[in-house]
């Protein structure tokens, strides 16, 4: 699969507003304090991590890898070119692992080995907190063949729910939601930069036709609520 490089640039996952909502949710969910050590898995330009940085001054700089190294990426964090499973391997303890719409970017034997080496990787009383698109009725905004593409990857991530849920045992499940309020045209331009994976292996006239698809389906202004499971697990 091609990489992924545009879901955190300039779309509401990289605003304001929903970093910090996302950040008052991880708030509730992990007891951050200067002196917590964090790792976000998939962490793309590390928004979320640097807004955190910035509030909490942690004693040691979260850190954050990705596969790919995006321009823009935040200046105030680790950041680390590389493949989980390879850096998992570095034996360092954390309080609190970050594994946000990335799962289905691994098969489930390698899935199994992340979560192996997540636990491992989590001081006591440390929380893995794993978040996913919602797979019952999401309300993203699709044109036929792009929903078809995320109905399929929804399908798959229910697969590796099940597998997550066999190798964690003990965990917890919430949502987190965000009201989505955006102009067609920037929803336009998100879509053309392929933000989310179910567009990635659209040919440019199949990009070009559900633009316009979209275009005549939707009204000028776009709102949906955008919902994540988060699955929770403590050592």
């Amino acid at each position: 699969m091609k990489k992924l490089k545009n879901w955190d640039n300039k779309t509401w996952l990289s605003s304001k507003s929903y970093i910090s909502q996302f950040n008052k949710f991880l708030k509730r969910k992990s007891n951050l304090n200067k002196n917590s050590k964090i790792l976000d898995i998939g962490c793309g330009r590390a928004n979320i991590i640097s807004t955190l940085q910035k509030k909490y001054k942690f004693r040691n700089k979260p850190i954050g890898i990705d596969i790919v190294s995006n321009k823009g990426v935040k200046k105030n964090i680790i950041f680390k070119r590389v493949e989980a499973l390879k850096y998992l391997k570095k034996k360092e303890k954390y309080d609190l692992i970050l594994i946000k719409q990335t799962i289905h970017f691994f098969t489930k034997t390698k899935l199994n080995h992340l979560l192996n080496l997540s636990k491992r990787s989590l001081n006591p009383k440390g929380k893995l907190l794993i978040f996913s698109l919602k797979t019952k009725n999401n309300k993203i905004p699709c044109f036929k063949k792009m929903r078809k593409n995320l109905e399929k990857s929804l399908k798959r991530d229910e697969a590796l729910f099940k597998i997550i849920k066999n190798n964690l045992k003990k965990i917890s499940y919430t949502n987190f939601n965000f009201k989505v309020n955006m102009s067609k045209q920037k929803y336009v331009r998100m879509i053309k930069e392929r933000y989310i994976s179910c567009l990635l292996n659209l040919s440019n006239k199949e990009i070009k036709f559900g633009i316009s698809e979209i275009k005549s389906k939707y009204k000028n202004q776009i709102k949906f609520t955008d919902t994540l499971k988060c699955i929770c697990y403590r050592k």
